[in-house]
């Protein structure tokens, strides 16, 4: 693994990582909102035998800078093209986690040429009236109360059941990662953003590449009928994992590598 960063076109640091650079074909892992580039490693230790890995922290993410700019969806998108421009990169596939796949769909929509594949999880045609207000509630508890309050609350809806009841000893552990890992002006940021992206449903009508979306049918903050509406709208194969919430990767990690590797080769 090596790590590094770049400056973007408006002199924002932005914080990457490499696994596995060698001649193959490249996989992008795109964070969900709270996430840093830690919750892709121990996937990026199982797909570098066969691709070269990118892990990145988007602006207001982990290691990488807020900058000046107001954050928006098209500014992702920029700083993810400019990411693939700096390391020389013309292609790549791009495998998404619920923010994470808003970017990778919205890259697809504006520069199709440079994504090959497409793997988009816990995200959905349309955002529901519910997942907004849930939100601006996380907006509202954290400029309020602060990050651990924030965590507290987010948990039980980024999390299955099942995969709660098996973790209940460590969920004061991942409380202080996710108040670790944060800035709580960045995050305030972004939290106010994603309100105003468009529909993912609005972009997919025009994705042309292959694609797979995946839900969990117990993601709290995506309806697994919407999900396959996506799927649908940009004409992808769509996967259900049973029992599993809105953190896939996390939850169901042999069953996420295991279909994402099948799909991508």
């Amino acid at each position: 693994m090596q790590k590094s960063s770049f400056k973007t076109s408006d002199r924002t640091n932005i914080y990457y990582e490499t696994h596995g650079f060698e001649s193959r074909p490249v996989v992008v892992f795109l964070n969900g909102t709270m996430q840093t580039t830690f919750n892709w490693r121990p996937h990026a230790r199982i797909f570098k035998d066969n691709f070269r890995i990118i892990l990145y922290d988007a602006r207001a993410q982990g290691q990488s800078e807020l900058g000046k700019k107001k954050l928006s969806l098209d500014l992702h998108v920029k700083d993810l093209s400019e990411l693939l421009h700096h390391l020389k990169i013309k292609k790549a596939h791009l495998v998404g986690l619920s923010h994470g796949a808003y970017v990778s769909l919205s890259l697809a929509f504006q520069l199709p040429q440079v994504v090959d594949r497409l793997v988009l999880c816990s995200i959905s045609a349309e955002k529901s009236a519910q997942t907004i207000i849930i939100v601006k509630s996380w907006l509202e508890i954290l400029q309020l109360s602060g990050l651990r309050s924030l965590a507290w609350a987010v948990l039980p809806l980024v999390f299955g059941e099942v995969f709660l009841k098996q973790n209940k000893r460590i969920v004061d552990k991942m409380v202080e990662a996710i108040v670790l890992r944060n800035n709580k002006d960045a995050l305030i940021a972004q939290l106010k953003a994603i309100n105003k992206y468009p529909s993912p449903g609005s972009l997919a009508i025009k994705i042309n590449c292959p694609a797979l979306v995946i839900s969990g049918s117990q993601d709290q903050l995506v309806n697994p009928k919407e999900a396959r509406q996506l799927a649908d709208l940009c004409k992808a194969r769509h996967e259900e994992f049973s029992g599993i919430g809105h953190s896939i990767p996390a939850e169901a990690p042999e069953l996420f590598n295991r279909t994402v590797l099948e799909f991508l080769t």
